[in-house]
């Protein structure tokens, strides 16, 4: 089972190599929009945190 997750993250890797490689303002984008997402998930978090705090 170790060689098809080593497999699968070897393609993962080689798509994204090739990805920033042919389509470098598209890969950008992607990355931009998954730190967004990832800081939009952080507020959100800290917005929960806080009202239990302040109820």
């Amino acid at each position: 089972m170790k060689w098809v997750k080593r497999i699968a993250i070897g393609l993962v890797v080689v798509f994204a190599l090739f990805y920033m490689i042919t389509r470098p303002e598209d890969a950008a984008n992607a990355v931009q929009g998954a730190v967004a997402a990832v800081w939009g998930g952080v507020e959100a978090v800290g917005r929960f945190f806080t009202s239990l705090a302040t109820a």
